[in-house]
């Protein structure tokens, strides 16, 4: 009968050395796939990104919070990097990252009353009037928007818009092609003009009646950050004050170059504004860029914010040919006063 006798490795062994310089390098791989994320949640959590040129990554804020869980994930399932204080520090990282995101996909619990009237709104980014007329009109019909908010709409796209018949659909208008934006409703606007703010150009305002209350609606079209991240950020605090200024029954809907994760925008809603899809736990839907051949829409920069005097109902996005961005439609319902 023969004996086996099972030695261990010895400290000199070049199979342990070979398996500690693994488990280092495997360390440090991860502590730099992590660099980023952990750079990012900085950012977020002091607000670094208003006026400067880190506004632009911050977009990315979420997909860095999955390559977190992900690399958790590795370090968990492969035993050379299980250690117990690496796992440790980047479960805090996404317990921190988790915190920040998941409210927003979490709907809040707002009763809307029976019978409330309601406002059928949606906002699209034209790409200077790139957009298709017929597919614009045929979104208001389909979706029965009550007010439209066209960002980026020079006079001829104006004009071929009134070809493709959304005169028949919405006969009110405050058109201002020369500064940006304009606002197209079956209603009737009144108090039509243009904000008197510090922002990169006017942005198109109108009020229409509604059940006895006036709505106030703010066409949105900020500066982006990539451009002048300063610009971006005045534009964002003039409208925080316009918006301060305006009441519980007002609406901000359009392209703020901006998400939930970029300091100004927390700004501008603390003003007294919700985002729909927040408050409706669609949290993490993605509106620019549309129409490229192999990337799909990243982010979100077009938003319906309304003042504490509605509710939001239901919101989504829809793709139109001719234009990067997703047009948002959403359904505002009115609180009793």
């Amino acid at each position: 009968m023969t004996g086996t006798v099972a030695g261990t490795l010895r400290a000199d062994d070049p199979r342990r050395t070979h398996g500690r310089r693994g488990r280092t390098w495997g360390l440090l791989g991860c502590g730099l796939v992590l660099s980023a994320p952990a750079g990012l949640l900085l950012v977020r959590l002091t607000g670094l990104d208003a006026g400067t040129p880190l506004a632009v990554p911050m977009v990315l804020f979420p997909y860095s919070a999955v390559l977190s869980v992900l690399v958790l994930g590795v370090m968990v399932a492969v035993p050379a990097l299980r250690s117990r204080c690496a796992v440790a520090v980047v479960a805090a990282l996404v317990t921190v990252q988790a915190g920040l995101l998941v409210p927003r996909f979490v709907p809040e619990s707002r009763h809307v009353p029976a019978g409330a009237a309601v406002l059928r709104v949606a906002t699209l980014n034209t790409d200077v009037g790139g957009a298709d007329p017929r597919a614009v009109v045929e979104l208001v019909r389909t979706e029965r928007i009550d007010v439209l908010a066209l960002e980026q709409l020079p006079p001829a796209g104006v004009a071929a818009l009134d070809r493709a018949g959304l005169g028949a659909l919405m006969p009110h208008r405050e058109l201002h092609p020369e500064y940006d934006s304009s606002i197209y409703s079956r209603r009737s606007l009144s108090h039509g003009g243009t904000t008197d703010s510090d922002t990169a150009w006017p942005q198109t305002t109108a009020e229409i009646t509604v059940a006895g209350r006036t709505v106030k609606f703010v066409a949105v079209h900020t500066y982006y950050p990539l451009g002048d991240a300063d610009r971006w950020t005045r534009d964002m605090t003039a409208l925080a004050s316009l918006a301060r200024r305006s009441g519980p029954d007002t609406v901000f809907l359009g392209d703020f170059n901006a998400s939930l994760d970029h300091a100004p925008m927390r700004g501008l809603l603390a003003s007294g504004l919700t985002d729909t899809h927040a408050e409706l736990g669609h949290g993490w839907p993605r509106t620019w860029p549309v129409g490229l051949p192999v990337v799909p829409p990243l982010v979100q920069l077009d938003h319906v914010l309304h003042g504490s005097g509605l509710v939001g109902v239901s919101v989504g996005e829809r793709t139109l040919p001719g234009t990067d961005h997703r047009a948002v439609v959403a359904v505002l319902a009115l609180l009793p006063a």
